[in-house]
This record gives C-alpha cells, structure tokens and sequence, in this order.
C-alpha cells in the first residue's frame, strides 16, 4: 500500500493549471500579500539577493548618497568647500566628488570645507559612511560565510523498465569538487485528482526509493523509485503518468566538508518533464591514466532503451 501522508505545507486545495510551489532551484514560488515588512527583514533581504542584484543596489546607494550631497553642498554654496566655476553642473559635479571623498573618508585634501555649515554636513556624511561600508561589510562576510549546497538536479525524468517492475529517476550532482558526505535524500510525490464534486484536490505521498541515504556521493548518484504494487503510481500505466498532473518535491542534505556543517537543498520536478522508455547516458569515464573524468554537461543526456 502507497504511504500516503498529510499536507506537507502545500494545501489540499488546487486547480488544473495550478503552478508548482517549489521552483526548480529551489526557490519558493509563493505570492505573498499583505506582507508586512520590517527592519528585521533587511538582513535577510540583503543575502538572499543574487550577487549581481546585491553590487548593482551598493552602487546605486553610493551614487544616490553623493548626488544628494552634492546638491546640498551646491544648496549651501559651494564657496564653503571650494571656489565656485560660475555653472551648476561644474559646481554640483565639485560637490559630487567631495561627497565621495567624504563618504569613503578619502579625503584627497583638494577640497575642504570652510564654513562651519560645510563643517556640521561632512562630519553627519561621514558618519553615514562608516556606518554604511560598516554594514555592506558585515553583508559581505555573510554572504561569503554563509553554508549553501550547490546541487545540480537532471532536468528531466525518467520512466522505464526496470528489474521485474517500472521506476521513476532523476539525477543529481554536485556542483563543486568537493566530496557530497552522508547524502540523504526525501521525495514527495504531489497529484492533482479532480473528487466527485468536480473540484482539484491534492494527494500527498512519500516516496519509497531504492536508495534514500549512502556514504559519500564523488561522482553521479542516479535516484530511484520503484514502481510496483506499493507504489502510488503501480495503478497507472506509462501513458496516464505522462499526462498526470503530478510533480515531485526534493528534499536533501548532506554534510559540505568546505563549511565543515550540514547543509540542505531542495528542487521540484514537474511531470512535463518526464521521459519514457529512455534511460541516463554514463556521465564518468576513466582516462588513459585511470583518472574518473566526470562531465557535468551529460547529467540531463538520455538515450533509448533499445
């Protein structure tokens, strides 16, 4: 019998073009409204921004800050810092850079404020600066330092024969050269059913694999579940899977040796996806030196069974 379980945080409710909760890379696909946002929530925001998203926000923030003073320094009159050029664009772009050697406490000693108002602003800007490289620092390191797995999962499934029965696979790999100790994965198998009212509801089960734990993972490791008469899907044939609206939740961790801790990822298949009757091209391979050569380009590449 299929071990059914209860709602692991998805909801029962669904529909027939009902999006997948969990994104392909893990990422949550979840709208959220009426969200409240605090203070509290910055941090999180800042390290969980893509790194090209997090330097392009450090540099807006740095060109918004000396544009604004800038303008102040012009405000106040640019003699309390400098001789003024007779135009704005000449005496805002003075101001600008005087802004950004204050900011970042450079201090070329070109430019100095004279009056006693220039004074009060560069010593609150600098203030500001400390405190801002202060925090993107803090920001860097935990980005840097932060324990993250790099797993790549095959984008596809696969459905054959396999020993006396059929089975379920995907792939996974790691992304590093490091050695995957003690993986252990989890799959969740979600289906969407029309009930006798007409509406979509979903059914949960925990899928039984061939193998859910090993010791180390250097190369491939290919996940498995068998198809029999336990199996949720033993009931249904290649071609009612194919069209099930059906998607799989991966869960897995494992301990990552270069941040010496434990450290999970998650993934989401979507039967869409699934192939049949095909099965994984080897991914590794020896050298002439007896060396394993792994290529990471062939985790997705199937072939036919025949």
């Amino acid at each position: 019998m299929a071990r059914k379980v209860k709602d692991p945080g998805f909801g029962y409710n669904s529909q027939k073009n009902a999006q997948t909760i969990v994104n392909k890379d893990g990422t949550s696909n979840v709208i959220h409204t009426n969200r409240k946002f605090s203070a509290d929530d910055l941090y999180t925001f800042f390290i969980e921004l893509s790194w090209w998203q997090f330097f392009i926000l450090i540099v807006l923030g740095y060109s918004l800050l000396n544009v604004l003073f800038g303008i102040v320094y012009v405000m106040i009159g640019i003699e309390e810092i400098t001789v003024s050029k007779g135009n704005f664009i000449d005496d805002f772009l003075n101001g600008f850079f005087f802004s950004a050697q204050t900011l970042t406490t450079v201090g070329y000693g070109g430019i100095a404020p004279k009056g006693i108002t220039a004074n009060c602003i560069a010593a609150f800007e600098a203030m500001i600066g400390l405190l801002s490289f202060s925090f993107i620092t803090g920001l860097l390191y935990g980005r840097f330092s932060k324990a993250k797995a790099s797993i790549r999962f095959s984008e596809n499934l696969i459905l054959r024969d396999f020993k006396e029965d059929r089975a379920l696979m995907f792939r996974l790999m790691n992304r590093r050269k490091t050695v995957m100790i003690e993986p252990e994965v989890s799959v969740t198998l979600s289906i969407s059913e029309k009930d006798k009212h007409g509406e979509y509801k979903r059914k949960f089960y925990q899928l039984k694999l061939e193998r859910d734990k090993i010791m180390y993972l250097p190369t491939v490791w290919t996940i498995v579940h068998e198809i029999d008469d336990k199996s949720p899907l033993g009931k249904y044939s290649n071609q009612e899977i194919e069209k099930m609206d059906g998607k799989l939740y991966v869960l897995i961790q494992y301990h990552e040796e270069s941040f010496g801790q434990k450290v999970y990822q998650i993934s989401s298949y979507d039967f869409s996806t699934l192939e049949i009757d095909k099965k994984y091209v080897s991914s590794y391979y020896f050298d002439e030196n007896g060396y394993t050569i792994l290529d990471h380009e062939k985790l997705s590449k199937v072939e036919s069974m025949n």
